[in-house]
């Protein structure tokens, strides 16, 4: 791929799509970061040069710069690069493509997926969405992305933000459940490694199905005396008491 990129960020979205860019042939010109140590740290990892200043990517002969830093700062950040004639996407699910109006070309370059700087991953299996203000930007966004992915979509910023909001179900609650498990398992000196199998299972069904298809449980089968003996084992937590309470309704709603 031959196209250069400049990257403002350094956090999990910053490393793996850098990571990406370079194993798909791509230039990394340059990398800011508020910590510039980060942005060093990164910038010896994918062959690029840290900087200390926004306004030093401004026009720095990249063909593409992506923002990918907390949805927040994104407005504030675009405005150090008004001058910019080239390309500014952001990497955001929730910020509107608009967030970025103030430049003359930009777009949203969202991969979908949970990123760990140090857990890898294949990012060729990552479903990324693009947005453009014109054409020509986001013909330059799909070049870019189909070199990184197989999983390619044009995704307007109305349904990206659905889709973020079910990224966060399906996503960061389950996995502030895991938690709650790993709490309780650990109160009565068993290993979370007992239920490692179980999650993995649940996951792997719902490539195959449709999660309220293979809905499994007490609140499934309605089974009152069950729930209630693991309510009373809850009740030193009120808070997860509700969430028992409120997710056992709403599966029993959906059945």
């Amino acid at each position: 791929m031959d196209i250069k990129v400049s990257i403002i960020g350094s956090g999990n979205v910053a490393t793996h799509l850098s990571k990406a860019l370079k194993n798909s042939g791509a230039t990394l010109l340059h990398i800011w970061s508020q910590n510039f140590k980060n942005a060093q740290a990164l910038s010896a990892t994918v062959s690029a040069t840290a900087v200390d200043t926004i306004s030093q990517i401004a026009d720095d002969g990249s063909d593409l710069v992506i923002i990918a830093v907390k949805d927040d700062a994104i407005t504030e950040v675009a405005s150090a690069l008004v001058n910019r004639k080239g390309l500014v996407a952001h990497t955001s699910g929730a910020a509107s493509l608009a967030d970025l109006s103030q430049l003359q070309n930009y777009g949203v370059f969202y991969p979908l997926q949970t990123f760990s700087k140090h857990k890898e991953l294949n990012f060729n299996e990552v479903p990324i969405c693009l947005e453009a203000n014109n054409d020509a930007n986001l013909q330059l966004l799909k070049n870019v992305a189909t070199a990184l992915s197989q999983k390619v979509y044009e995704v307007a910023t109305d349904q990206r933000k659905i889709l973020h909001l079910a990224a966060v179900f399906a996503c960061n609650f389950p996995n502030y459940l895991y938690g709650v498990a790993q709490q309780l398992l650990a109160q009565h000196q068993l290993s979370f490694d007992i239920v490692r199998p179980l999650i993995a299972e649940t996951a792997h069904k719902v490539q195959t199905a449709l999660p309220t298809e293979v809905q499994t449980g007490p609140a499934v089968r309605n089974d009152e005396q069950t729930m209630a003996k693991h309510e009373k084992l809850l009740q030193e937590n009120p808070d997860w008491v509700n969430i028992y309470q409120l997710l056992s309704e709403q599966i029993k709603k959906s059945k």
